[in-house]
């Protein structure tokens, strides 16, 4: 894959995904622009460090990230947090947390990035979405609320800006071997490697997503091989439904 001149904005850049679609943005030519809490060690042309609650950062990232690079072809949003438990369970602190990182903040950006991608000609964005946005689970339902919210963002945004030349579609996974998901064993007093070799009895391909499984979707539709792939939500889930 050739991205030679292009340049890219990546959200939640420090996380297993997100490192590794900087990693082969970069390999495949492409100019790349990280965001994150912390963004110290990872290697890119450009550091956007900041919160993505905090609207004015959200707002000015495009901006910045262009500025940075010299130009703006593609946003991936990929920062993201999960919240676990029903309703009843969900804190007012993990309702805003996940509101404003799951929804809010790639809201903002591509709010901010389309007029910049449409001055330029045309680009690409990618949002990350689940396939728990797509149909119910269990225990987790805020986080599958805004996963379904920046789904049919998605959507909604892939008809209303595909005059523009701008193609804006949206990766769906289950679960991926992330220091998130093993994060999350651990608060439960789980063995993260006993539990992701357990959950990955429960996939029909026998193991759950790594993060190169996600980022080479990725890669694939801020490509010209998806030149004809707009407002889609792409699940890659190893043939798992949701349960």
């Amino acid at each position: 894959m050739d991205l030679n001149g292009k340049s890219a904005l990546v959200t939640g850049a420090a996380g297993g995904i997100g490192a590794t679609l900087v990693q082969r943005l970069r390999q495949a030519g492409a100019r790349v622009a990280v965001a994150d809490r912390v963004t110290e060690g990872i290697k890119a042309e450009a550091h956007l460090s900041g919160d993505l609650l905090d609207v004015s950062y959200a707002d000015a990232l495009p901006r910045n990230a262009a500025e940075a690079l010299g130009g703006l072809d593609f946003v991936i949003n990929n920062a993201g947090v999960i919240a676990r438990g029903s309703v009843t369970e969900t804190s007012d602190q993990d309702w805003a947390l996940s509101l404003g990182v799951n929804v809010e903040a790639p809201f903002r950006i591509c709010r901010a990035a389309i007029p910049i991608l449409a001055a330029n000609g045309g680009g690409a964005i990618v949002n990350t979405a689940s396939c728990w946005g797509l149909r119910p689970g269990p225990n987790h339902a805020v986080y599958c609320m805004t996963k379904a919210a920046i789904a049919s963002l998605t959507q909604c945004m892939g008809m209303d800006h595909a005059h523009q030349g701008i193609r804006i579609n949206a990766v769906c996974p289950n679960e991926v071997n992330t220091p998130m998901l093993r994060s999350g064993f651990e608060k439960r007093g789980f063995d993260p490697d006993t539990a992701v070799a357990e959950l990955g009895q429960t996939v029909p391909l026998g193991r759950i997503a790594e993060p190169e499984d996600i980022a080479d979707v990725v890669m694939f539709l801020v490509s010209d091989s998806a030149r004809y792939v707009c407002g889609a939500l792409l699940e890659v889930n190893g043939g798992k439904p949701v349960s």
